[in-house]
């Protein structure tokens, strides 16, 4: 039995993963809510492996901080995700990492998660690794998207489009959440479009 792989991603409604500087919306273009903040509690509570490319690894460090004990950000979410255990595919970074319970995994993306759905006992879960995520699911290796859409529109400050340059994809609706009245989390299970 292979391990379930879900693509954990945030965007705003017209699919921006982030935003640039001017925009200056704040964490979660500022509009979380306690029930949102229990549900990324609960949605990490599970036993699972993250697993991150590079740059993502490389973002969550400048923000959240070389280590649990230095991080700005001491709130059980980002706290959850600093100490759980941890693959980061990268042929650019070198060992140690930082991060506790974080290895390093320089092979081909494709290959690693290949191997880590065969090996692992407990799901995995990545979040944001736009490019990683990509090519993971043109290889048919993602099982599930987990979008969360926060009610913004970023037209004029948005970034990194969460499917820019993905290849076509039917989806089937598994879930549905809505929120603090209006944040929306969807989870699909995408099948490449013939």
């Amino acid at each position: 039995m292979t391990a379930l792989y879900t693509f954990d991603i945030f965007c705003t409604l017209d699919g921006f993963g982030s935003y640039d500087a001017p925009g200056d919306w704040g964490g979660y273009w500022s509009k979380q809510g306690p029930e949102f903040l229990a549900r990324r509690e609960a949605v990490l509570a599970a036993d699972q492996r993250l697993v991150l490319g590079a740059n993502t690894y490389r973002q969550f460090v400048e923000i959240l901080g070389p280590t649990p004990a230095d991080s700005p950000f001491t709130d059980p979410i980002n706290t959850r995700m600093m100490t759980m255990p941890l693959t980061v595919i990268s042929s650019t970074l070198s060992a140690p990492l930082t991060w506790p319970n974080a290895t390093l995994e320089p092979g081909d993306a494709v290959e690693v998660v290949t191997r880590l759905k065969q090996e692992s006992d407990v799901p995995l879960r990545s979040h944001g690794s736009l490019t990683l995520n990509r090519a993971l699911m043109s290889a048919g290796l993602v099982d599930r998207i987990q979008v969360t859409i926060f009610p913004v529109i970023t037209g004029q400050t948005g970034t990194d489009p969460i499917f820019a340059n993905a290849a076509d994809y039917d989806l089937e609706l598994i879930n549905t959440q809505t929120l603090d009245h209006n944040i929306q989390e969807l989870t699909y299970h995408p099948t490449l479009h013939p």
